[in-house]
């Protein structure tokens, strides 16, 4: 039990690993180079319409101020990079969740070597669509219980003192169950199951979460934190999770 901090970070790196290998490259590459695409348009829009406004302001300038155009332009990139920096992993992340399901499905292959259970017809997802969007709003729900009375935490005097430090575990178990729901998932394990399951290792998911947060706040690392944690997570499955569901079973 208490060797399940250091696993947690462990898993993390394992991701990484995995999605070094290039049986994993198009799960990776394919989201991430529409990110990059994305970005690329809309830093080239920006530009183009930031270079107007300061051709037309340009000409109104006295001579002895021109220098300030290329003072503009400094602005401009700093803010740029602040703004990627700060969005590039959210758009990441919404672009990159419809393969997110589909690389937890080839890494658990890599894994185990055996098949994992198949998406089913048009009929039954269709069937199952209602059960997937209670899912997902018990997890919006399950979202604000914890967010709306921690938040508060940051504006009563005293409490404000341990605010910071519960809101980061409160990320950290977040998105241990963001990035468990992929694996379990594609097993047909429910949001209250997913839950369950996690509770049984909370010293593994606490630090894998928080391994995973800390990494988004690498520059450049984070680009790649999202696959990474996706593989992480479907390790973790196969390797702590799956032996928990089976021993409940019997």
């Amino acid at each position: 039990m208490w060797r399940h901090p250091l696993l947690g970070p462990a898993y993390l790196l394992k991701g990484l690993r995995l999605i070094a290998r290039p049986a994993l490259w198009p799960y990776v590459a394919i989201p991430l180079l529409i990110n990059v695409v994305i970005f690329g348009l809309l830093l080239w829009f920006a530009g183009d319409q930031f270079g107007r406004i300061v051709d037309h302001l340009q000409p109104t300038l006295p001579h002895w101020l021109i220098w300030l155009s290329w003072l503009l332009w400094l602005l401009f990139a700093l803010l740029a990079g602040v703004v990627i920096f700060f969005t590039f992993s959210l758009l990441a992340n919404i672009v990159g969740a419809p393969f997110n399901g589909l690389l937890a499905e080839a890494v658990e292959r890599l894994l185990t070597g055996a098949e994992t259970p198949p998406g089913g017809s048009l009929r039954q997802v269709l069937r199952e669509t209602p059960q997937a969007l209670r899912d997902e709003l018990r997890k919006l729900g399950y979202y604000a219980l914890w967010a709306l009375p921690l938040l508060l935490l940051f504006w009563l005097p005293v409490a404000n003192l341990a605010a910071p430090l519960l809101w980061a575990l409160f990320s950290a178990w977040m998105l241990a169950l963001e990035y468990a729901d992929y694996p379990l998932g594609n097993h047909g394990l429910r949001f209250d199951e997913q839950r369950r399951m996690l509770r049984g290792k909370p010293l593994l998911a606490l630090s894998f979460g928080a391994a995973t947060l800390l990494a988004t706040m690498i520059p450049l690392l984070n680009l790649f934190v999202m696959p990474a944690a996706v593989a992480g997570a479907t390790q973790l499955w196969v390797e702590q999770l799956r032996p928990l569901e089976r021993s409940s079973e019997e």
